[in-house]
């Protein structure tokens, strides 16, 4: 099956201020009616690729088409998208209904057709009682919904998001989360949502582009990103993991021995689906990598380790309870440690592991990662 075309072509950004290079040389692609997210640390250049996808700051170098039209000397008010901030921006002292007619008024539509257009999005965003009412009489999630029913009235061809859940509670977050992708499948554009929330990113989107230092480390779907991250920032910043340095030493057939710092020498397959990236690399003998297996794949034992699995023996220094699972940090003889995620399946306030417990952990040889940068 053919993928969309692109609705929006970065290609080859960069944007500074002063001697400081927020975007630099980036170029990606986003396609028509999918839900893209810019995902991120602080300062790492997101932000700044969305105002300048929005028409708010201009590129030092590069350009963006959307919908095939260079935007270089487009205005924002003319560009074929609409942007919800961070802050909301609703009007205080302006009913729902107003706030989100505001943009058809000054653009000058009729008057029966903004009552229409403002009833429909009102409806899409599940505000339809609300619309006689002030933004102060609204709950954090309504005023959010606020906004993007004047974002959308316009009709854009891509809407634009700046972190727009960060001022939310944690329970509110993830029902507006939920909300944002139906939202997205009903009025069938194009979302980017910037956020430096990893959970935020791996639920709604379809596709992520991770940044770090103002550049694209990897644009790919979100299980791709968490099993096989390309490179070890991305493996550390997409959820938790387990990540240790390391020197392949040897290789028969297609068999890895990896030296790894604090853990001895371990045999690991040398083939894909494991290594690192969406096609594996090929590792040669002598070079440093970085060997990682996520924490959920890591099991406790107190004996017995299956045949066939990597195993290693150390004492419990901490077990965080999560209410579903716990985090457990088991310290082994070379000081390293090892994290593994275990589910609480049983009704019990007496925890299955304690601190202080010497224990073994392993796990299956193919789930480990290979990172080769």
């Amino acid at each position: 099956m053919a993928e969309p075309p692109a609705i929006i072509s970065v290609q080859g950004v960069s944007k500074r201020f002063g001697g400081i290079t927020a975007v630099d040389r980036v170029s990606l692609d986003i396609r028509q009616n999918e839900f893209f997210a810019l995902l991120g640390p602080s300062g790492c250049g997101k932000t700044t690729l969305l105002r300048m996808l929005a028409g708010f700051e201009t590129p030092d170098e590069g350009g963006v088409l959307i919908d095939g039209q260079d935007m270089t000397d487009v205005p924002p008010n003319r560009r074929p998208v609409n942007m919800v901030f961070q802050s909301y921006a609703v009007f205080p002292h302006m009913s729902v209904f107003d706030n989100v007619a505001y943009g058809l008024r000054v653009a000058n539509t009729p008057s029966g057709e903004i009552g229409e257009r403002v009833h429909e999005a009102l409806a899409m965003v599940r505000l339809s009682e609300q619309a006689e009412r002030k933004p102060d009489q609204l709950s954090g999630g309504q005023r959010q919904r606020v906004a993007l029913a004047r974002a959308l009235v316009k009709r854009p061809k891509v809407l634009l998001l700046d972190e727009p859940l960060s001022a939310l509670d944690a329970k509110l977050r993830e029902a507006m989360q939920l909300e944002l992708v139906r939202l997205q499948h009903t009025v069938g554009i194009t979302f980017i949502i910037v956020t430096h929330d990893q959970h935020e990113a791996l639920s709604m989107a379809n596709r992520i582009a991770v940044m770090e230092a103002g550049q694209v480390r990897q644009v790919d779907g979100p299980a791709q990103l968490y099993e096989f991250p390309g490179s070890r920032f991305v493996a550390d910043f997409i959820g938790k993991m387990n990540l240790f340095p390391a020197r392949v030493v040897d290789r028969k057939g297609t068999e890895l021995m990896v030296e790894v710092e604090g853990l001895g020498r371990l045999t690991l397959p040398g083939q894909a689906p494991h290594l690192g990236g969406p096609c594996g690399v090929e590792v040669p003998v002598g070079q440093d990598v970085g060997i990682a297996v996520r924490p959920e794949k890591v099991h406790i034992h107190s004996d017995g380790v299956p045949d066939g699995r990597i195993a290693l023996r150390g004492r419990v220094s901490e077990v965080a309870y999560f209410g579903d699972a716990s985090h457990v940090y088991l310290r082994l003889d070379s000081g390293q440690v090892i994290s593994a995620n275990i589910r609480n399946e049983t009704r019990t306030s007496d925890p299955s592991v304690r601190a202080g417990e010497v224990l073994w952990c392993s796990w299956d040889p193919k789930d480990t990662l290979i990172l080769d940068r």
